[in-house]
């Protein structure tokens, strides 16, 4: 078991917490916020505590933190509680910097878009103008904000029902929904890291089948306490929806290459290069074949 330090929140000062918290919380997507306030100015910034929670109402939420050091609200909130609209622009990687920019302290009313070098396009059905150089725009009316506490650090979920989406062209397929491949995603880390997302280093995992996926804990034992197998591994194992029968094992056993392979290895190795062997098959996607590999290590 892996060492491990605990600490109580409420016995370290706010910006530490603040700072585990973003840093282990990661990554994180950032809502890079357009709004109005109720004479016409207009304000751009970003902000990583964002998320979607529904589709059907399609919900986006968000949240402006009241400062570590001065306790002030941000200037988005202020504004959203005189104009309930926003545009939650998505951020891709051409765009870092600017955004970054964007977040500078400056005085409320200062357009950020100007300061920026960003384009101000008019939103279609809400006051607040969207991201023109943005991937993605979702114009929101704003439900409900929750205030989270009156203290430095306090955060403000801003609930917003997205009535409008924007999508660049060039980011869609030719069915028309959104090529996750196409966009270099850029994603908040903690202090001033981000990450960058982009196809060589995506990667798809399979969803569960069904309810009847037998588990981890239907594996051997020795599966389960492998010094070969990963808990990646046994996830994979796990989400096979029978348990290989006797006769398939058998079978296994049988086959000149395993006969061969069991016959040249001393017993206290056998277990081990066969979870190995397992895991050659988990790698092509034979799960099935796996799966009875770990079942037959648990046999000879």
């Amino acid at each position: 078991m892996n060492t491990c330090t605990t600490i109580d929140p409420s016995q370290i000062d706010q910006m530490s917490v603040h700072n585990y918290l973003l840093s282990a919380v990661a990554p994180r997507p950032i809502c890079f916020a357009s709004t109005i306030d109720n004479k016409g100015n207009v304000n751009l910034s970003p902000f990583s505590y964002f998320n979607v929670f529904s589709s059907n109402p399609p919900i986006l939420i968000f949240s402006p933190a009241r400062s570590g050091k001065d306790n002030s609200q941000k200037h988005t909130l202020l504004n959203v509680l005189e104009v309930k609209e926003v545009v939650i622009n998505i951020i891709d990687h051409p765009l870092l910097e600017q955004m970054s920019l964007s977040s500078a302290p400056y005085e409320r009313g200062i357009n950020e878009f100007v300061k920026s070098g960003l384009t101000q396009v008019k939103s279609t059905k809400i006051l607040p103008p969207r991201v023109g150089e943005a991937p993605i725009s979702f114009e929101c009316k704003v439900n409900q904000v929750i205030p989270l506490g009156d203290g430095p650090g306090a955060g403000n979920l801003i609930l917003a029902e997205v009535v409008l989406m924007h999508f660049q062209n060039k980011f869609l397929n030719n069915h028309g929904n959104l090529d996750t491949t196409k966009i270099d995603w850029v994603a908040r880390m903690g202090e001033s890291w981000y990450a960058k997302i982009n196809k060589e280093v995506l990667f798809q995992i399979p969803k569960p089948a069904n309810k009847n996926c037998i588990g981890v804990d239907q594996l051997p034992q020795s599966a389960q306490k492998s010094t070969v197998l990963t808990g990646n591994d046994l996830g994979q194992l796990g989400k096979n929806e029978r348990i290989p029968s006797q006769q398939e094992l058998d079978q296994l056993k049988n086959a000149n290459f395993m006969r061969n392979t069991l016959n040249t290895l001393k017993d206290e190795d056998k277990i081990s290069h066969l979870h190995q062997l397992a895991k050659v098959e988990l790698a092509k996607e034979n799960f099935l074949n796996a799966l009875a590999i770990v079942f037959l290590a648990e046999q000879v």
